[in-house]
């Protein structure tokens, strides 16, 4: 491989401080004066993160000649012109343990590209090489990444190793995560590609081969979903294999997808241990995020929003049809478990009904639409607080109850001859195929009736104009119904009736969110109230609030007393029955009118 125009070099240089030091080379700079610009914010997560704040240090030279540089903006710098090669070199300091940004200590490095790399104006498409490099005097550590070893360079990376690698312009460099360090791996074959899962932290006895072998099948089974004649991954545009980097913590949970890779967070607990059968609900947390973070290198990062083809990274990017992009992916992240074989049908539907019950508890569902959720997610959903389940609604939640509604909808429109599944299918082959092969178009913003229409059948208009672009609750139970499905709803447990969510920390049980219309609301209680006292007796958790509510009926008035800052204050609230706000689903009974099973 020839020598490319542009070079990167990154290495983890202090540890301790959390620092990793980048430098860029540049053969050709913009003889007017070079512009670089560092993204602010990572496709995926959509809100103006500002990446920039962490450049610590930044300095140019050219031929061994001071270089100057100035900031022209918040995340952008200009270098004097030069004849070249220009040499940018800069300190990033990165303690954000998150699957955005980056993160280093003693036991490992983890980057983003967009938290790193400085893009040079105006080349862009320029090919790319990295150069990562061990930090000083630590040894034993590896390289984990999706992106491509640079072939055929004098300073080529072997498999895992420190060296050169290669990257076909600044969107795919920036598109490949990196983790270092000496992680728990494993391997896996699905549908002939290469697999690599990769644990980060500490999980004592962790079972890799259950793990692997779930994973194996839901990628199967999502491989041959998409292409069921030639079933060929996806990301072997982009690399030769995919690789899932988990940072394994005491209580995180997240994903954040990439083309031939993702990042993951879980709790340990979440995991499986050798030699325990039952990993219970919280490793059905994580196949679910597997499956969501999987089922994304094909829809949106391959299958697009017109909006997004190409990302604008110094801006935000809005878009309505976010509700297809995270909805449907959350919908077809448990129902791939269930397909897939590691889940079966009575927790996919303890799962779905889950779904179910956080939408019907927010009244946010009725003030915006998950259109109107997808286009203020800049502004709105990455910024919540105490009152956002009163006025937002998920275009990830709803989003996925839209998607399981228009499936349910098309099947029964068409006798179980077409599905939703077939609109996938159809989006793929026209957007998301040859995506990175020269053809990156996107789905614009009214195209998703036309599509449905092409691919089943199907008029949705007026499903999607209820449901997606209005406000109205998806009549699930109607559509469930001839799949065999029963809706029912019931009071939840410990659901004391009060119309408030609470939490218990450092000794005290506050209130974290006040339900629009509850008994809370219409007594004049607040978020952030902490509760004193019931009656003249002492509150010290939502155990013993419980307890002191149990000598008083629905209708009965209490007076509650709250510090509001450091303002003691009396409310009269009165009790409220527990409203039937928790759903269940079930198949029906043996000897009910037999239908056929929703796959």
């Amino acid at each position: 491989m020839k020598t490319e125009s542009i070079l990167y070099t990154l290495v983890p240089h202090d540890l301790g401080g959390h620092r990793l030091r980048v430098s860029l080379t540049l053969s050709n700079p913009d003889p007017q004066g070079q512009e670089l610009a560092l993204p602010a914010w990572i496709p995926g997560s959509y809100l103006i993160r500002d990446f920039a704040r962490q450049v610590e240090t930044i300095e140019a030279s050219s031929n061994k000649r001071p270089v100057k540089i100035r900031k022209t903006g918040k995340q952008s710098w200009r270098c004097a012109p030069c004849k070249g090669p220009l040499t940018i070199e800069y300190v990033v300091y990165a303690w954000d343990l998150s699957v955005r940004s980056a993160h280093v200590d003693e036991t490992h490095a983890f980057f983003n590209g967009t938290s790193v790399f400085l893009c040079p104006v105006g080349q862009e498409d320029q090919p790319c090489h990295l150069l990562l490099q061990a930090p000083p005097g630590v040894s034993g550590w590896s390289v984990h990444t999706s992106l491509p070893e640079a072939v055929g360079h004098p300073q080529a990376a072997s498999r895992h190793g420190f060296g050169m690698y290669c990257a076909p312009d600044y969107d795919a460099l920036i598109d490949h995560p990196v983790e270092m360090g000496t992680p728990q791996i494993i391997s896996f074959e699905a549908c002939g590609a290469q697999h690599e899962m990769v644990f980060t932290g500490v999980a004592p006895n962790l079972d890799l081969k259950r793990i692997a072998e779930d994973t194996r099948r839901i990628c199967e089974a999502q491989i041959a979903f998409f292409e069921p004649e030639s079933r060929k991954a996806p990301f072997l545009d982009s690399s030769d294999r995919y690789v899932f980097m988990t940072m394994v913590t005491g209580d995180g949970y997240g994903g954040l997808e990439h083309r031939s890779s993702t990042a993951l967070m879980c709790s340990r607990s979440d995991l499986p241990a050798k030699g325990r059968a039952d990993a219970g609900e919280g490793y059905e947390n994580f196949l679910g995020l597997v499956s969501h973070e999987y089922f994304h290198t094909w829809n949106v990062k391959r299958i697009k929003p017109a909006a997004f083809a190409p990302y604008a990274l110094g801006r935000e990017n809005h878009t309505e049809l976010l509700w297809v992009f995270e909805g449907f992916t959350s919908y077809y992240d448990d129902l791939f478990l269930l397909r897939s074989g590691v889940m079966d049908e009575t927790a996919y539907l303890r799962r779905l009904a889950r779904s179910i019950t956080l939408v019907q508890r927010g009244a946010g569902r009725l003030k915006q639409s998950v259109a109107e959720s997808s286009f203020d997610t800049w502004t709105r959903f990455y910024k919540q607080d105490e009152n956002s389940p009163n006025a937002l609604v998920s275009y990830y939640t709803k989003g996925s109850l839209v998607a399981a509604g228009l499936d349910l909808a098309i099947r029964q429109a068409t006798k179980e001859s077409r599905s939703l599944d077939d609109v996938m299918r159809l989006m793929w082959e026209r957007y998301g195929r040859d995506f990175y092969r020269g053809r990156a178009i996107g789905v614009e913003e009214t195209a998703m009736p036309a599509l449905i229409k092409e691919a089943t059948g199907f008029d949705a208009d007026d499903f999607l104009a209820r449901y997606a672009y209005g406000r109205e609750d998806v009549p699930l139970s109607d559509l469930l119904a001839p799949q065999g499905i029963v809706m029912s709803w019931k009071p939840a447990k410990n659901d004391l009736g009060l119309g408030m969510r609470l939490r218990t920390a450092n000794g005290q049980c506050s209130i974290a969110t006040v339900h629009e219309g509850g008994a809370a609301h219409q007594a004049g209680l607040s978020a952030n109230d902490v509760l004193v006292a019931v009656a003249g007796l002492r509150v010290q958790d939502e155990k013993s609030l419980k307890t002191l509510l149990e000598r008083w009926q629905p209708g009965d008035t209490v007076a509650i007393h709250v510090f509001r800052r450091d303002e003691l204050r009396c409310f009269n609230l009165v009790l409220a029955a527990p409203e039937p706000t928790e759903c269940e689903l079930q198949r029906k009974k043996p000897g009910s009118k037999k239908a056929a099973r929703h796959e």
